[in-house]
């Protein structure tokens, strides 16, 4: 909704289109438990909205001479025939414009997610800040110059052509990976995983998955985003307590996400780029083949992840290393791997200091290991992982 009015508004009255969406919300909220819901909700959705847009464009006579050309273009699509093949093209169309005008080289990054969360995701500025362990003010802060830079730059929802298409591709999929890795794990509070940030980052890959600048790139993140997200009903139990990869019920995996993941790292296949993502599909899809935990190739987990070494040589990626290097060559090894990490920016991250815990104490050295856990508890994150941690420390 968002994205179609942006469309008939412009972008520069990004505020208008969003404020009017969220009167549409409201008066749902108001009316609908009283009158019932409505026969076909979304169009119901959309008149208020573009009610509300005209009623504002004409009382604040926006574009002048121009506000009643507006007002008949708003009017006219003020009854978007939900559910028509060609009106759901014009929609899914209008939000792959809006991800990719998120995306525009002239927003900083840490703005564009941000953007992109707001008016893409749906997210609200609280939502935004929880996920990305920030202030609200903060976040506040950024959307209002990404809103500013889009006026001031005079952006437009016209799709990028030529080479720099490619270069707001890979910004929209860097956006698309920080979204589902920040809902896969969360930072804090009382869930272990926002599935709904997950979801939205995989049907917004989708999207662009099934739209004309597809590329292998695109594939291969649907395809590593579709598999991990397949083993969400698993990661926690009926009690919300977290459940270790390798103890999880596969038979709790979603098939359906399994199958999309397979058939979006086949279409990967084509052409001859490697990509980070790619070699993370392939580890989840080595994952997602075993039919139990007794059967993971960790050998072949281990050389991908030796492969997205060579591509990212990021501290997260030793550490994840490390987790299939002991199962390959002993914990032992995997916590001579680790020890670089003690001066990087993990050095005080809760999974490394668990991951070093669970390695000690599969060395039979409970006491350093309860050590560890208890270091991670002094650490940020979310409640399930401090349960655990605490359960772990108790086992020492």
């Amino acid at each position: 909704m968002a994205a179609h009015l942006a469309r008939l508004l412009g972008p520069s009255h990004l505020d208008l289109a969003e404020e009017s969406v969220q009167d549409a919300m409201v008066r749902a909220l108001e009316t609908w438990p009283y009158d019932g819901i409505p026969d076909n909700p979304p169009a119901w959705l959309f008149r208020v909205a573009h009610n509300s847009a005209i009623s504002v464009v004409r009382r604040r006579q926006l574009l002048g001479s121009k506000t009643e050309a507006l007002v008949a273009e708003i009017s006219r699509a003020a009854m978007p025939a939900i559910g028509e093949p060609e009106i759901e093209e014009q929609l899914r169309d209008d939000e792959l414009r809006m991800i990719f005008m998120c995306c525009h080289p002239a927003i900083p990054r840490d703005s564009s997610v941000a953007l992109s969360l707001k008016i893409v995701g749906g997210f609200g500025v609280r939502e935004i800040a929880r996920a990305f362990w920030d202030e609200e003010a903060a976040v506040a802060q950024r959307l209002v110059r990404a809103k500013r830079q889009i006026r001031d730059h005079r952006l437009t929802l016209e799709m990028p052509r030529g080479p720099e298409l490619g270069e707001r591709l890979a910004s929209v999929l860097d956006v698309l990976y920080f979204m589902f890795n920040e809902g896969y794990s969360a930072h804090q509070g009382e869930q272990l995983i926002r599935q709904d940030i997950c979801m939205e980052a995989l049907r917004l890959g989708t999207l662009i998955a099934r739209s004309s600048i597809s590329t292998p790139l695109v594939d291969a993140l649907v395809a590593l985003m579709a598999l991990q997200a397949a083993r969400l009903p698993a990661r926690v139990d009926d009690s919300g307590e977290l459940v270790p990869l390798e103890q999880q019920d596969r038979g709790r995996w979603n098939r359906e996400l399994i199958a999309i993941g397979f058939h979006h790292f086949d279409l990967s296949m084509r052409g001859d780029d490697v990509s980070e993502y790619h070699v993370q599909a392939a580890i989840a899809a080595t994952h997602a083949r075993a039919s139990s935990s007794a059967e993971i190739e960790w050998r072949t987990i281990l050389t991908l992840y030796d492969q997205l070494l060579e591509l990212n040589s990021s501290p997260v990626v030793v550490l994840n290393r490390a987790v299939a290097l002991a199962r390959v060559k002993g914990p032992e090894a995997a916590l001579e791997a680790i020890q670089c990490l003690d001066d990087s920016k993990l050095r005080d991250y809760h999974l490394l200091l668990a991951a070093r815990g669970h390695l000690l104490l599969d060395l039979g050295r409970p006491a350093a290991a309860a050590d560890c856990f208890r270091a991670a508890l002094e650490q940020a994150c979310s409640e399930p992982e401090r349960r655990f941690l605490r359960r772990m420390m108790s086992s020492c």
